[in-house]
C-alpha cells in the first residue's frame, strides 16, 4: 500500500513531508528528462562558450593599419628594442633604452623631458628588507598639449627591467603600447585635455620612479586621470585589475570607452588586500584617480631570462594598446574636474560589455536574494517538494562540497608540488592548462559525488534551495566585508531563486520549469565561469582551490539543471533503484577518472628542459673584512643543481643586513678577489650631545644597489639624509638598528648624513653593494640547460660587505 493521501486544498497540499511522492521532489518534473537534460546543457555550454570567447585578446594590427588605430606589429618594434638585454635601473643598457623611448617621443614633435632626480621608494617592496629605500632616477616624461584642458591624463609605464630578464612583456609591452598610442593621438585632432606619457625607471627596484614623478614633478602637481599598463606574464585577457577609490565614473568610462572592458570589482577588492604594488601605487598616494590594467597569463617566465619578445603573445599587446588609446581619447575629451563620484562601483565583464552599478546597490541586493531563496523554500515546502527537516538539512549538507572542494584542490596540488618541486618557485607551470582542467574535475566530481549520495534522501528540490540559500548568505558576507566581490553569489542566489519560483509556479510537465531553471543556471555561467578562468593565472595553483570554490559555487546553481541527469528521485525498489544509483554515480565516477588523468597528462607534458627550466636561485655573499665567502639561496627545498653549492640553513642578519633576516639555505664558497664599497668621512662634528657624520659611500665597481646600516650597540641614528633628502628613521629589530638601501647609485657615489645619539668613540658601520651575474666568480659552475634563474629580485645577487669602524 502507498502512503496515506496528503490532504489538499485548491490543490495545493498543506502538509508536505515524507508522504510526498519522492518523484515530485524536484523543481521540474519534466516527462523526457534525458532530452531536458540535453537541451539545457546544451543551451548552458553556448553561454558559457559565448563568455569565454569573450575574454578573447583581438588578433594584432598590422603595420600598415591606419595611422589613428594601434598597431601592435607597429609597437613590436619597439618591444624588439626596449627588451634586446636586460636593462635594470642604472644600467647602461637602460641608458640606451631610455635614449631610445626619448627619441621616439621626440619625433612625434612632443614636449620631452628626462627628470633626474633622487627619490624614496612607494609601496613596500624593498625597504622592509634593507631599511629606508631610494633610488636615483630618470623618468622619460612628454606632453601633449590639450585645447582647452579640464586636467590631465596621465599614461604610465615603466621601461627598466628587472636583473633576471629582458622584460620583454613586463614592462616593455606597457612602454611600447605607450610609445604606440602617443604615434596615433599626435596623427588626430589635439584632445581637449593634456596627455602626458611618463616611462618610469626603477619601477623594479622600488617604484621609486613613479614615486618622484607623483610627488614631485610640475605636470603632477593638480593630479589628474592616471592609466597604467603592466604585464605580469606573456598572453591573456589584458584585465583592469585596480582603480583608486570611489571608482564608479571612473569605471563607466571604461566600460563604455575600452574596445575590450575586461575586469571586475572583485579583482579591485582582492588587490587592495594583497601586499602588492606597482607604479600605481605611488599615483595613489598622491590622491590621482584612475585605472591599472595588466595581461597576466603565462606566469611562469615572470622576471626570468624567459621573458623577452618572442615569448610576448601579440593579441595581449594589442588589446592593452586598443584599450589605452580608447580611454586617452574618451578621457582626453571628457570634463576631467567631475571624476569622483562617492561611492564603488560593481562591474564584471559580460559578453559584449561590462556590467556595472552603483556599489550601494550591493547590500540591497545581497538582502533581496535572501528574500527570495526564503520565498523559493517556502513555496517549496508548501508545494510538497520539501519539508521543513528536509530543506534544514538541504542547507546543511550543501556545506559539504563549498569546504571539500577547495580543501581537495589544495591537497592535489600539494601533491603534484611533491613529486615537481620545482613549481614551488614558480608563478605558474610553464603549462598550466591540464592542470587547471584537473581542479575543476576535481570540484565537478566533488559537486557529484556529494548530490548522489544525499539527493535521495534528501530530495533534489531541498537541496537546490540549500545551494541558493548559501549563495545568498555569502552574498550577505561578502557585501559587508568585500563589497565589490558579493556580486558573484548574490545575483546568481537571485538568478536561481527567481528561476526555482518561476519553475513551481508553472505548468509542470511542460517545458517552461526547465527553461526557467536553465536561464537561472545561465545566469550563474555568466558571472561565475569566466570568475573561475580569470582566477588560475591570477592567483597561480598554488591557490586553485580558489577556482574550486567558485566552481563549486557555480555547480550549486546550476543544481536543478543537474538534477536532470539522474533518474527520477526516489521511490524505486530492487534493481530499479540499483541501476538508479549506478547512473547516479557516472558523472561522479567520470569526474574523478578525469582530474586523475589530467593531473596525469600535467605532469607529463609541463616537464622541466631547456625551453621550461627549472627554476633556482643562488647568490653569492663576501666579507671583503675577513675574506669569508658564502653561497645562498632562497629555495626551501633545494633543486639538485642548487644543492651542489648550499648545504644547510644560516642567517645573514648579522653579516649581510642588505638582504633581509630570513634564513637562508647556505654554503660555503671560494673568495673572490672583489673591493668592498668605499665609505669616506666627508665631516664628524659634535654638538649637543649628537654627534653628526656626514660620508661618502662609493661602490667600486658596477652594481645595482648599494646599502649602509649602523651598529645599534655603538649607536642609535636619531636623524638622516641621503643624497641631501630627509628620510625616515625607524628602529630595525636586531644589531643594526637604522639602515638604508640606494638604487642605480651614480659613479660618484652617495653622500649620506647621521646624526647619532649619544656621542661614541667609535660607531660600527657596514656597507654593502650588490652587482648582478655569478659566472665570473670562482667555483660556479654553469647551470645546464634544463635549469634556469628564478624570477626574484636577489637571484644572480653578487654581494660584498665591510665593517667600517669609525
Amino acid at each position: 500500500m502507498g502512503a496515506p493521501p496528503t490532504p489538499v486544498t485548491a490543490g495545493v497540499p498543506l502538509r508536505p513531508g515524507p508522504g510526498v511522492p519522492p518523484a515530485d521532489r524536484a523543481l521540474t518534473r519534466p516527462r523526457r528528462r534525458l532530452l531536458a537534460a540535453a537541451a539545457a546543457l546544451v543551451a548552458l555550454a553556448a553561454v558559457g562558450a559565448g563568455s569565454l570567447l569573450d575574454l578573447r585578446t583581438p588578433a594584432p594590427r598590422p603595420a600598415d593599419a591606419p595611422a589613428g588605430e594601434f598597431s601592435a606589429t607597429r609597437a613590436y618594434e619597439d618591444v624588439q628594442v626596449i627588451a634586446a638585454r636586460s636593462h635594470v635601473a642604472g644600467s647602461p643598457a637602460n641608458d640606451q633604452v631610455r635614449a631610445h623611448v626619448e627619441q621616439q617621443l621626440r619625433g612625434l614633435g612632443l614636449e620631452t623631458e628626462v627628470q633626474d632626480t633622487v627619490a624614496p621608494e612607494a609601496g613596500q617592496l624593498s625597504g622592509a628588507a634593507g631599511g629606508a629605500t631610494l633610488a636615483r632616477v630618470r623618468n622619460v616624461v612628454a606632453r601633449l598639449p590639450g585645447t582647452d584642458p579640464t586636467g590631465r591624463v596621465f599614461l604610465v609605464a615603466h621601461y627598466d627591467s628587472a636583473q633576471t630578464g629582458p622584460g620583454g612583456n613586463d614592462d616593455a609591452a606597457g612602454t611600447s603600447a605607450i610609445l604606440e598610442v602617443a604615434r596615433a593621438l599626435t596623427t588626430g585632432p589635439r584632445p581637449r585635455n593634456d596627455i602626458v606619457f611618463v616611462l618610469t625607471d626603477a619601477e623594479e627596484a622600488c617604484l621609486c620612479g613613479a614615486a618622484a614623478f607623483a610627488a614631485s614633478h610640475p605636470l603632477a602637481a593638480d593630479g589628474g586621470v592616471v592609466l597604467n599598463l603592466e604585464a605580469r606574464g606573456s598572453t591573456g585577457p589584458v584585465i583592469m585589475f585596480e582603480t583608486s577609490k570611489n571608482n564608479a565614473k571612473l569605471v563607466d568610462v571604461f566600460g563604455r570607452a575600452a574596445p575590450h572592458p575586461v575586469g571586475t570589482s572583485f579583482a579591485v577588492e582582492i588587490y587592495r588586500a594583497l601586499p602588492n604594488d606597482t607604479d600605481f601605487t605611488a599615483f595613489l598616494d598622491q590622491k590621482f584617480v584612475g585605472l591599472n590594467s595588466a595581461y597576466i597569463d603565462g606566469g611562469a617566465i615572470y622576471h626570468t631570462p624567459l621573458d623577452t619578445p618572442a615569448a610576448m603573445d601579440r593579441s595581449s599587446l594589442q588589446q592593452h594598446g586598443e584599450n589605452a588609446l580608447g580611454l586617452a581619447r574618451e578621457f582626453g575629451r571628457t570634463d576631467l574636474t567631475d571624476l569622483r563620484s562617492g561611492y564603488d562601483a560593481t562591474y564584471f565583464p559580460v559578453p559584449r560589455g561590462l556590467v556595472r552599478y552603483p556599489g550601494w546597490l550591493v547590500l540591497p541586493l545581497a538582502l533581496l536574494a535572501v528574500l527570495a531563496v526564503a520565498a523559493l523554500g517556502w513555496l517549496t515546502r508548501r508545494s510538497g517538494r520539501a519539508s521543513t527537516g528536509q530543506l534544514a538539512a538541504g542547507f546543511g549538507l550543501a556545506l559539504g562540497p563549498i569546504v571539500a572542494a577547495p580543501v581537495a584542490a589544495q591537497l592535489l596540488w600539494l601533491a603534484i608540488t611533491a613529486i615537481r618541486p620545482g613549481y614551488a618557485e614558480l608563478l605558474d607551470p610553464y603549462r598550466p592548462i591540464w592542470y587547471r582542467m584537473a581542479v575543476l574535475a576535481l570540484a565537478a566530481a566533488i559537486l557529484f559525488t556529494w548530490y548522489a549520495l544525499v539527493r535521495r534522501r534528501i530530495g533534489p528540490a531541498a537541496l537546490a534551495v540549500g545551494g541558493l540559500a548559501w549563495l545568498a548568505l555569502l552574498g550577505v558576507l561578502l557585501a559587508v566585508a568585500v563589497p565589490g566581490g558579493a556580486y558573484l553569489t548574490t545575483l546568481p542566489a537571485l538568478a536561481g531563486a527567481l528561476g526555482g519560483l518561476v519553475a513551481l509556479r508553472t505548468r509542470q510537465t511542460g517545458p517552461w520549469p526547465v527553461v526557467a531553471v536553465t536561464a537561472a543556471a545561465a545566469a550563474g555561467v555568466v558571472i561565475l565561469l569566466p570568475t573561475v578562468v580569470l582566477l588560475f593565472p591570477a592567483l597561480g595553483m598554488a591557490m586553485g582551490g580558489v577556482a574550486a570554490l567558485v566552481a563549486v559555487l557555480l555547480g550549486l546553481t546550476a543544481l536543478p539543471v543537474v538534477d536532470l541527469l539522474h533518474p527520477q528521485a526516489g521511490g524505486q525498489r530492487g534493481l530499479v533503484a540499483l541501476r538508479a544509483r549506478r547512473l547516479a554515480a557516472l558523472p561522479a565516477g567520470a569526474a574523478a577518472l578525469a582530474a586523475v588523468v589530467l593531473a596525469g597528462v600535467g605532469l607529463a607534458v609541463d616537464r622541466f628542459d631547456a625551453a621550461h627550466p627549472a627554476p633556482t636561485h643562488l647568490m653569492y655573499a663576501l666579507d671583503a673584512g675577513t675574506g669569508q665567502a658564502r653561497w645562498l639561496s632562497h629555495e626551501t627545498d633545494p633543486q639538485p643543481w642548487t644543492d651542489g653549492y648550499v648545504d644547510g640553513v644560516a642567517s645573514v642578519a648579522d653579516d649581510f643586513p642588505g638582504l633581509g633576516d630570513a634564513e637562508l639555505r647556505a654554503g660555503p664558497a671560494q673568495a673572490a678577489n672583489l673591493p668592498a664599497p668605499k665609505l669616506d668621512v666627508l665631516a664628524d662634528t659634535s654638538a649637543g650631545g649628537e654627534r653628526t657624520l656626514r660620508l661618502r659611500l662609493t661602490p667600486q665597481r658596477a652594481v645595482r644597489l648599494a646599502t649602509l646600516h649602523v651598529d645599534t650597540a655603538t649607536a642609535t641614528v636619531v636623524r638622516a639624509e641621503v643624497a641631501g633628502r630627509p628620510v625616515p628613521v625607524e628602529p630595525r629589530a636586531g644589531r643594526w638598528g637604522f639602515g638604508l638601501v640606494f638604487h642605480a647609485p651614480p659613479p660618484e657615489g652617495v653622500e649620506v648624513t647621521l646624526t647619532l645619539r649619544p656621542i661614541a668613540a667609535q660607531v660600527a658601520l657596514r656597507a654593502m653593494d650588490a652587482s648582478d651575474g655569478l659566472d665570473a666568480l670562482p667555483g660556479f659552475r654553469p647551470r645546464p640547460p634544463a635549469v634556469g634563474v628564478v624570477g626574484s629580485h636577489s637571484s644572480e645577487m653578487l654581494a660584498v660587505a665591510r665593517t667600517y669602524p669609525l
